[in-house]
């Protein structure tokens, strides 16, 4: 949606009186900077920003990445994202680029400045077929994309360096707004009184968009001088007499500055021109979050409780093929990256309501679409983060780990751990204890609220339903015990595969979905989302596979051969089983009984 619409829906809402915030990231230099990244605005997605922005780097790969950045943001984290771009070094051709991958991703909202000088290029000048004001840039986005794009343009309360006049440069920004600007974003500053004022002369010059102020969090002294020095902004004397004698603690500078940046926040939304506010996050989270907190904007039990419940049990993505997807399997619950990758070829028309897809799909296919490797982490990091297992008991320790939360991540799970699991929560560790190596699990729900804030899901007054599911690894040397405990007259159904592609399974009929989550709303189709079924089980063993071989030859190259070894093993030696207990309504915990047979 666009973000002018956006902001005027909320304060036609029932919540108006509640001031709403987004957030700026800006590109990494790093995959492993990357990766951060989206685990952060992950992390951010829970305190319901309006939208989030993407900085524009002119020229060369990090150009390529902030629309790789737009496009994720908007595909897998279902965040509503604004692109900005920029004059700097881009010719049409470019620009033409940029705006197609952000129409395509399903991107609104764009960000049109004219851009810094290059580093060492002394003053800015055009580049070759390229526009030399934000004016030009905002005039060829509405002719060429119409009202598809909101679009917003960068002010300055404080002035800017190549224009004296506060006046002119009103003057110019008006100018930006008849080309057809939807809403402005300013310059950081720390002055309210400075910044009210200038937003009554932006009033009085018959400027009528939102006006979004620039929040710059402090979380060091050097950094906040080296900022206001940077952009020419005044720095009030109430700010330096706090935070000069604690310069060199940074934690109390932090504190103390997040107590000054919130006061001047509530004089901005106290003074009537302001409802929103944009932080820049310089790529972090946790002054950000402090600033929200103590300004109380972020969601907590007093807030209306169906807006903070998903749509979907899985984060609802924002791009324009995907939303008639009501239906994923659970094998990628815990990468939804990889999923979404390995979708991204589909059409509209093929995320179904039922029958989940076919062999054909590039879905079952291509793993490459799912980036260079399949874990996402950076081989020194995943060093660090799951060191060298030698041992089955290594491994499971990992899981186990995982299941505390002392990791967010494992190779095969992109995403940390929800309290949903808590019910099974010390059967899994038992079975981890016991060699039963797991990979996903959700528990038995029967009945629950739509409104729980844990699990729930979908439209208000209505209840939710999940099957107890499990996934885990099985050495081949335990299949025949397996098989003759689950046997065919039970409630339990299972596939299990091992790396060459062999399936075992009691699934009556193989091409069959089974949902094993669904829910029940008032006046509404009965809404089934996640399913479990073959041919999406078969593609998901074949990333499984290759995310072990991965790992595997991350041991190889940095000279760890018994764990080389040891992941060898798991590959030829242990079969990936998927089973679901279709007795939702039973307390026996059935699956796990069973399991506790092979000890």
């Amino acid at each position: 949606m666009r973000i002018s619409h956006k902001l005027q829906r909320h304060r036609e809402s029932e919540d108006s009186t509640k001031p709403t915030f987004s957030f700026e990231f800006f590109v990494p230099k790093t995959s492993q900077g990357v990766q951060n990244l989206y685990d952060r605005m992950d992390r951010m997605y829970q305190t319901h920003p309006q939208f989030i922005d993407i900085t524009w780097n002119a020229g060369g790969r990090l150009s390529q990445l902030s629309t790789d950045l737009v496009s994720t943001s908007q595909s897998v984290l279902g965040l509503e994202t604004c692109m900005h771009l920029t004059c700097t070094n881009m010719p049409v051709e470019l620009i033409d680029e940029a705006l197609e991958k952000a129409y395509v991703s399903g991107c609104q909202n764009i960000l049109a400045l004219r851009g810094d000088a290059p580093i060492n290029a002394g003053e800015w000048k055009p580049c070759d077929g390229g526009f030399s004001y934000a004016k030009d840039l905002v005039r060829y986005i509405r002719k060429k994309y119409g009202d598809h794009f909101d679009i917003g343009v960068a002010a300055y309360p404080e002035g800017h360096p190549e224009e004296s006049g506060d006046d002119m440069l009103i003057e110019y920004l008006k100018e930006k707004i008849d080309c057809g600007a939807d809403f402005i974003v300013t310059q950081m500053f720390y002055d309210a009184d400075i910044f009210i004022d200038w937003c009554r002369r932006v009033r009085e010059a018959g400027i009528n968009v939102p006006i979004i102020p620039g929040i710059m969090p402090i979380t060091s002294f050097a950094s906040f001088m080296r900022r206001a020095d940077w952009c020419q902004i005044h720095i009030p004397e109430e700010f330096l007499a706090k935070l000069e004698p604690v310069k060199d603690d940074d934690q109390l500078v932090r504190d103390i500055g997040t107590e000054l940046i919130s006061g001047m926040c509530q004089k901005l939304l106290d003074s009537g021109y302001v409802t929103h506010l944009h932080l820049y996050t310089m790529n972090l989270e946790k002054a950000s979050i402090m600033i929200l907190d103590r300004l109380g904007l972020l969601p907590d039990e007093s807030d209306n409780v169906q807006d903070n419940v998903m749509p979907l049990p899985w984060r609802k993505s924002l791009h324009p093929k995907r939303r008639n997807e009501t239906v994923r399997p659970i094998f990628w619950q815990r990468r939804p990256y990889s999923y979404v990758a390995r979708t991204s070829q589909w059409s509209a028309d093929e995320f179904p309501n039922g029958r989940f897809g076919d062999s054909s799909s590039p879905a079952f296919g291509d793993l490459d679409l799912c980036g260079s490797t399949l874990i996402r982490q950076s081989g020194k990091r995943s060093l660090e983060l799951w060191s060298t297992p030698t041992s089955l008991k290594d491994i499971s320790n990992l899981v186990i780990d995982y299941l505390h939360g002392k990791l967010k991540c494992l190779p095969w799970s992109d995403v940390p751990l929800n309290h949903e699991v808590d019910p099974i929560l010390p059967d899994l560790i038992e079975l981890n204890e016991n060699l039963i190596i797991t990979v996903n699990s959700q528990p038995r729900i029967n009945g629950a609220k739509s409104s729980d804030r844990v699990i729930g899901w979908g439209p208000s007054n209505g209840y939710i339903y999940q099957k107890q599911y499990l996934e885990f690894l099985l050495p081949k040397s335990k299949l025949d015990q397996f098989l003759s405990i689950v046997g065919d007259g039970t409630t339990l159904t299972y596939f299990a595969v091992d790396s060459a592609n062999k399936v075992f399974s009691n699934h009556p009929d193989d091409a069959a979905a089974n949902a094993v989550t669904w829910g029940i709303f008032p006046g509404r189709e009965i809404l089934q989302p996640t399913i479990v079924e073959k041919v999406s089980f078969l593609a998901w063993k074949e990333e499984f596979y290759h995310i072990l071989d991965e790992w595997k030859l991350n041991f190889a190259e940095n000279g760890k051969p018994e764990s080389v070894k040891l992941l060898q093993t798991l590959i030829d030696d242990y079969l990936l089983v998927n089973i679901v207990d279709n007795d939702y309504v039973s307390p026996d915990n059935t699956i796990h009984d069973l399991l506790r047979k092979l000890y």
